[in-house]
């Protein structure tokens, strides 16, 4: 049985290069809430695997010029529509289609991503696989040292 990996709030921070701070506003807003949070003063709060996923699609996505509420949009419709995201093996690709303030995401398709380029519309991508294959790199990398 594989062990299940957790991380804290300074993990997730060197990891995907999100600042502690946003972290808190995050879990503030519900955005993205840690499985663990211990009490007491001097608290440390866990993260799972699944919440770092989800930070790095947050980071990335906002990172490409979405807003906040665009990349929460984004993020809810991961969950519903493909709640498997944030499994390692996960290997769907998508691409997000920016327009007039909304988004959409959809799987990805090369001949539907051209011509909705040509449709001059903005598309973002958002392959899941490669943000796994980089988690993994950074995860390897730390555990060495």
């Amino acid at each position: 049985m594989k062990q299940e990996l957790f991380f804290s709030s300074k993990d997730i921070s060197k990891i995907t290069g999100c600042s502690l701070r946003q972290l808190q506003y995050w879990r503030d807003k519900e955005i993205i809430v840690p499985l663990i949070m211990g009490t007491g003063t001097g608290k440390t709060i866990y993260y799972s695997f699944v919440e770092l996923v989800e930070v790095s699609v947050m980071v990335y996505m906002l990172s490409v010029g979405l807003n906040l509420e665009m990349v929460q949009k984004i993020l809810n419709d991961l969950r519903e529509k493909e709640p498997s995201f944030t499994d390692a093996d996960f290997k769907k690709r998508f691409m997000v289609i920016a327009n007039d303030g909304t988004v959409e995401l959809l799987p990805y398709q090369r001949e539907k991503a051209i011509e909705l380029l040509e449709e001059e519309k903005t598309i973002v991508p958002l392959w899941i696989d490669q943000i796994h294959h980089n988690l993994s790199s950074i995860i390897t990398s730390i555990n060495t040292y």
